[in-house]
């Protein structure tokens, strides 16, 4: 049996008990040459308290010196899990403005992906009890 090498990672983990609101990136990941599309599952797990909690996977075209958003979820005062995909293989239909934290919620931009992924996890309020904020990306 072959083993293929990892594919997916942990681009994000929070706990979000007390955080205070704010904006909060992840660390970089690189993107492998030859992906053909690229998943992204958001798992939101509300203990209590906050307003809202807004994930921005974001890509890079200028070796992280600013970020376009490609995928957005939207969270609120509910437990869920969300699941998107963009595909950087699709010519957008015209000329796009990259935005920084400003995607409309749970909408994603295909054809748009860099060397690099990030996350940029915008809270508002602050959740309490067991809060939590995974983020996992698979590139394949």
């Amino acid at each position: 049996m072959a083993v293929f090498p990892k594919r997916s990672t942990f681009l994000q983990s929070m706990n979000l008990t007390n955080t205070t609101a704010g904006t909060y990136p992840s660390a970089e990941i690189s993107i492998p040459m030859g992906a053909t599309v690229i998943l992204a599952q958001a798992v939101f797990v509300r203990g209590g308290g906050g307003t809202t909690c807004d994930v921005f996977v974001q890509t890079s075209v200028d070796n992280g010196g600013s970020w376009i958003d490609v995928m957005q979820f939207a969270f609120a005062t509910t437990t869920v899990t969300k699941i998107s995909g963009v595909r950087p293989y699709i010519a957008t239909a015209a000329n796009i403005t990259p935005t920084d934290g400003g995607l409309s919620d749970n909408t994603i931009l295909d054809g748009v992906i860099g060397d690099r992924l990030r996350v940029k996890t915008v809270v508002v309020g602050t959740y309490s009890s067991t809060s939590t904020l995974d983020v996992n990306i698979c590139i394949n």
